[in-house]
This record gives C-alpha cells, sequence and structure tokens, in this order.
C-alpha cells in the first residue's frame, strides 16, 4: 500500500492534535523546502531516516522498445534515498 499525501496529513491530525488545514500547510511547507534544496543541488540528512541526493546520470545509449531502434538517452539528474542504518535495522526485523 502506497501512503499519499492526504493520509499523511490525516495521520499528522490524528496524532499532534492539529487541523487538518494547518497539517497540510506543514506538509506543503516541508515538501516545498525538500524541493528547492534538492534543485539547488544540495543533500538532505534526516538523522534516523536517510540522506536524500541528487545525482548526475551520464548520457547512454538506450533502445526504444516500440521500434527497437537504437536511440540516445540523455544526461539527467536523479534524486536518491539512503537509508540510515537505525532505519534498515528497523525496516529488517
Amino acid at each position: 500500500m502506497t501512503l499519499t499525501k492526504a493520509q499523511l496529513i490525516n495521520s499528522i491530525c490524528r496524532k499532534t492534535g492539529l487541523t487538518r488545514s494547518r497539517a497540510a500547510e506543514v506538509v506543503e511547507t516541508v515538501l516545498e523546502v525538500t524541493k528547492k534544496t534538492l534543485e539547488d543541488g544540495e543533500d538532505i540528512l534526516i538523522s534516523g531516516f536517510g540522506k536524500f541526493t541528487v545525482k548526475e546520470k551520464d548520457a547512454r545509449k538506450g533502445r526504444d522498445p516500440r521500434t527497437g531502434n537504437q536511440i540516445t538517452l540523455e544526461s539527467r539528474k536523479v534524486v536518491t534515498f539512503k537509508c540510515s542504518g537505525a532505519f534498515k535495522k528497523r525496516i529488517n526485523k
């Protein structure tokens, strides 16, 4: 099951007693700060959770699945996540 933004907001409301609109504002603010930080090329390290990093992927050769023709995939940036050791242990209980 996937946790949606709406479910996250509802969970924050239940656990903190914040109104739905205030919880939504908090979630949106955290996401905007996260996006802006990653857009600026900076890493995000959340202790006990993990690290988000922007990495550059080089151009490479690929294949168009519809035609089978060889194409060149342009270089691009991707966001990666590496969970912390403590979180990894918790997941693998």
